[in-house]
This record gives structure tokens, sequence and C-alpha cells, in this order.
């Protein structure tokens, strides 16, 4: 199981983007999916979306939640630009 969001700046990749993820995984948002796929349908969406974006303009984020089952987040993998993680330490108010 895996959650795709994007991220891309022109209209017509986006569309391209949000067609080829309509053949992979369920529309939850605006540019969000919900995928549940076996690792050739992973190789192959992922194949389809890199062809679909700018990489120097546009981002796609792949976040494997593993198996079906409930799990915590243990993968981000970032097409196009890069995922920048903040470290978010303890806010004191």
């Amino acid at each position: 199981m895996c959650i795709v969001s994007y991220d891309i700046s022109d209209p017509k990749r986006w569309r391209q983007v949000y067609r080829t993820m309509r053949g992979f995984g369920q529309h939850l948002q605006l540019s969000v999916f919900s995928c549940d796929l076996t690792p050739s349908q992973r190789i192959q969406m992922i194949a389809a979306l890199e062809s679909a974006i700018d990489a120097n303009e546009d981002q796609i984020l792949v976040i494997d939640l593993g198996p079906s089952q409930a799990r915590p987040i243990h993968d981000i993998e970032a097409l196009g630009r890069p995922l920048i993680v903040r470290d978010r330490g303890p806010v004191v108010l």
C-alpha cells in the first residue's frame, strides 16, 4: 500500500499525471492517490510518472505504507524535486 502525492507546475503535465494515476490507484484528494500495487505495478507506475514530469520543476512523492494492514510510514520516495524533511523539534508554549 502506498500514497502518491504530486505537485506539478504545468497544467498539461498535471492532467497527464492525474490520468496516469487513475490507472493505478484510488483518487483521495486533489493530487493524492492511494495505491495497492504489486512490485511490478509499482515499477510500471513510477516509469509512467517519470516520463510525464519535468524533474526540475515537478515533484511526486511515493509514500510506502507497507502491507495493507495499518503500519507506520517507513519509506518516502521523491520523483523530480527532492523532498526536504524539516526536523521539527518540540515546541514549548
